[in-house]
């Protein structure tokens, strides 16, 4: 064997070792970097200390970032466990605390949010916000939830009643609170109590894909106003979010409990994106009507089907003209109108005192025992028994209509008259929904749409009406006689088509139902 050889094999071990040495260390120091976010937590082998002085601001590399968590983690003091060191610098935490470090970055350079801004984030029962914005330089943030969760999150308070003084903070972080609050109207009052007049709340939302429930959620803060909103995508949503930002003003900007006071409403961008994905009006008059509705059903877009309608305070379904529960309430609206999983108060107008009794064991439907009219006053009111409807002949009863007191207004007249009271329907319902309500109406009067939609108008109380399904009553074709008008009513179906154009011009979702 060469002499040479042995120490060239002991060199090349050497150097083998040395390598693999090498590699362990460079191994280790990823994984620290990698996991703890480039910190060192105690019995960590590092090749960089943490910095003593605490950084204001995320900086813009790598080693800043890791400057201020680690500065921020020692700055909360003996709170922070090792538990909770372990599970802030996890994958998951990380993931999540970076997605809002990269949100509230953005609104430092927007102007919205500053290290000085005294911070509040809305239902965040983990913390992830919270420390996002310590971890970028925001110190005085805390977060509030159902449960605490110390040191970042307060607990036991209801978040419908913030544990803080009105003005208290200079920016409020509601996150996706609205979305899953069962109350989002009482909540955005309650973040807007507590933020100070000129400053800002930042809402994320995975419901406001539309015109129609951005403005909706707009609505829910009747004393700020939007200055900016915008997609984002999150780790966590399948659907992308809006990010939207409001400033809040000095004193309150009042929404009208009542809607306007007279005229036509304004029709704003949502109403006119909901109008333009609705079905076509049925220009000619059908030759069977009766064959034209069931095809027509399968045509209507309903509002909640165009549209998100979950930032609403209440959900109001009224039947005007409802005769029994299961004529349309229990039939229809129950069954086949789509509510997105909201409860809707329900109120009957009815003056036929054949169907009142059953509403008494209907406990979620208020009945009004009157009839829909445009002022108060005793009106006479009368069956009237329609060969076409062979059910209502079966079970005797024919439809009822309204007269005003004083005679005949010209129409046919037959079956039985007797006196009943109307009532101002306009004003009732401007005292009963507001605007920031979302209200849907099924209006079957034999006859009075002709006077109650026209005095809708003159109110300012068609603002009111979301989505509306009215039976227009012309002298049309009747089945039970080829070639012959009906004689109860003489309006025409140009005359119909005039009412519902006029709807949809005003802003109203409309649909033509039979």
């Amino acid at each position: 064997m060469d002499p040479a050889a042995k120490p060239i094999s002991v060199r090349n071990l050497l150097v083998r070792a040395l390598l693999f040495f090498l590699s362990v260390f460079l191994l280790r120091f990823v994984y620290v970097v990698t996991v703890h976010g480039g910190t060192c937590a105690a019995g960590d082998f590092c090749l960089f200390s943490s910095p003593a002085e605490p950084v204001a601001v995320a900086g813009t590399g790598a080693g800043s970032a890791s400057a201020a968590v680690a500065s921020v983690h020692a700055g909360l003091g003996s709170a922070a466990t090792p538990a909770l060191r372990a599970l802030w610098t996890s994958r998951e935490w990380r993931k999540a605390v970076e997605f809002y470090s990269s949100v509230f970055q953005n609104l430092v350079a927007e102007g919205f949010l500053s290290p000085a801004s005294k911070s509040l984030c809305v239902d965040s029962p983990a913390g992830y916000e919270v420390l996002a914005l310590k971890e970028i330089g925001v110190a005085d943030a805390v977060g509030v939830a159902k449960k605490s969760a110390p040191p970042l999150v307060v607990g036991g308070a209801d978040s419908l009643r913030l544990p803080f003084g009105n003005g208290t903070f200079d920016f409020v972080f509601a996150g996706r609170s609205l979305d899953r609050s069962k109350q989002p109207a009482n909540l955005a009052a309650e973040i807007a109590r507590t933020l100070k007049p000129h400053w800002f709340l930042v809402a994320l939302t995975a419901s406001a894909h539309d015109a129609y429930s951005r403005h909706s959620l707009a609505e829910l803060f009747p004393d700020c106003i939007t200055v900016r909103s915008r997609v984002i995508h999150s780790p966590d949503s399948a659907k992308p979010l809006w990010e939207i930002v409001f400033q809040k003003q000095e004193g309150t900007q009042t929404v009208s409990p009542n809607g306007k006071s007279g005229g036509d409403c304004p029709i704003p961008e949502h109403k006119l994106e909901i109008l333009r994905s609705a079905e076509p009006l049925i220009e000619e008059e059908p030759l069977k009507p009766w064959i034209t509705l069931k095809r027509n059903i399968q045509n209507v877009k309903y509002l909640p089907s165009i549209a998100d309608i979950s930032f609403k305070p209440r959900y109001i379904y009224i039947d005007v003209g409802a005769r029994s529960y299961g004529s349309s309430i229990g039939s229809w609206f129950r069954k086949q109108y789509p509510k997105q999983n909201h409860t809707f108060e329900v109120f009957a107008i009815e003056a036929d005192r054949a169907f009142q009794d059953e509403y008494a064991t209907k406990k979620a439907v208020k009945l009004l025992p009157f009839a829909a009219w445009v002022r108060n006053e005793t009106l006479t009111f009368e069956i009237n028994r329609d060969p076409e409807n062979h059910d209502d002949v079966e079970k005797g009863r024919g439809m009822g209509r309204i007269r005003p007191a004083g005679g005949s207004d010209g129409r046919v007249s037959s079956g039985e008259v007797h006196a009943i009271q109307g009532f101002d329907f306009a004003a009732w319902l401007k005292r009963t929904v507001t605007e920031r309500d979302y209200v849907v109406m099924k209006m079957d009067v034999e006859g009075t749409e002709f006077d109650l939609v026209p005095r809708l108008f003159e109110t300012g109380g068609i603002c009111l009406i979301d989505e509306l399904f009215l039976e227009c009553h012309y002298n049309r074709w009747q089945k039970c006689c080829p070639g012959q008008r009906s004689p109860k009513y003489q309006n025409t179906y140009g005359e119909c088509l005039k009412l519902f154009t006029r709807l949809r011009d005003g802003g109203v979702l409309v649909h033509q139902w039979w």
